[in-house]
């Protein structure tokens, strides 16, 4: 999805007029002063070609992107069987295997770390300009509005409090039963205040939102046959707010699908990562820095376990929570 700006028009010599295109007589044809109702005649113009300016990332990137995960998934599955083939950890079947916090972030881990490093050298080529840059990490604009994105993230833990007094989840949910595996809140604690909130953000508010925002916009410019909007000092697209609405809306709807399983479909955790991903997409558009919607993500998720950690005396009651 390209923009073009405006052909420029360039008055050229008329070689018919008193020179060569190599060397003119005249460089221009003096303008008649205002008011001689004269024209000028014998005016020669040229059109530029117009420069292609590439609006970054669309979603070929997130296709390109999605077959980098899918080598990263056979990648991860060919591990997850040399593991059970070993019987790593004591387990030999894939059920088990799916209950076992070993497995399932380190299959996580693979996936993730996999992708994204095949995506970190790529990616430069294709946008001549770094990946974090190209993602518009921002990491600086972050620090600087740290204490507002804290907030925003105490806000959403205020929001998930309220979800789980008002609708109960049910009691047997997946994540539940990894929970109970020794260790596993401490590695889950770990992982989801680092690892799964950077690379959740670069997928979902790095990756397919802003696909997102521009093919919204395209759409609407082919429709409308307007002129797409130049990119902004950064070199970033400057996208409509219908468009941002809208992505915004169906990045949170994947974003709380892909959890759905986790939380034993129950529809009011779905409900609760539906407004929490709508509050990450609102601080990502808004402060054009994903560093932030990573970062209120982190603060969101430590929260969260920080409030386990006190209810179940460092883990150890679980069934109390």
């Amino acid at each position: 999805m390209s923009t073009f700006p405006e052909d420029e028009l360039t008055p050229q010599p008329n070689p018919a007029i008193g020179g060569t295109a190599d060397a003119p007589a005249s460089t221009e044809i003096q303008a008649v002063p205002p008011g001689t109702g004269e024209p000028v005649l014998f005016q020669h113009w040229e059109h530029r070609p117009p420069q292609l300016v590439e609006r970054i990332p669309h979603l070929g990137h997130c296709a390109l992107l999605g077959f980098f995960a899918a080598l990263a998934l056979l990648l991860s599955s060919v591990a997850v069987s040399l593991g059970l083939h070993f019987h790593l950890y004591g387990i030999n079947t894939r059920e088990k295997a799916m209950q076992d916090i070993h497995y399932t972030l380190g299959s996580e881990l693979i996936l993730y770390l996999v992708t994204f490093s095949i995506a970190w050298f790529v990616f430069p080529i294709l946008w001549q300009k770094s990946f974090l840059a190209g993602v518009q990490w921002n990491g600086i604009k972050a620090l600087r509005l740290r204490v507002q994105l804290f907030f925003t993230a105490f806000l959403c833990f205020l929001m998930a409090i309220l979800s789980g007094l008002l609708i109960k989840g049910p009691k047997d949910a997946p994540i539940d039963k990894i929970l109970h595996t020794p260790g596993a809140p401490w590695l889950l604690f770990g992982f989801g205040i680092t690892i799964a909130p950077f690379f959740e953000e670069m997928f979902f508010r790095g990756f397919f939102l802003p696909a997102l925002c521009t093919a919204c916009d395209w759409v609407n410019e082919k429709i409308n046959k307007t002129i797409p909007p130049q990119l902004d000092e950064q070199g970033h697209p400057r996208w409509s707010q219908s468009a941002m609405v809208v992505s915004a809306l169906f990045t949170s709807l994947a974003f709380a699908a892909i959890h759905l399983t986790q939380t034993g479909n129950s529809w009011g955790s779905f409900a609760l990562l539906l407004c929490v991903s709508l509050v990450l997409s609102t601080v990502r558009l808004t402060t054009r820095s994903l560093a932030a919607s990573v970062l209120v993500h982190a603060a969101y998720n430590f929260l969260l376990f920080a409030i386990m950690l006190a209810g179940s005396a460092g883990f150890r009651q679980l069934d109390n929570l």
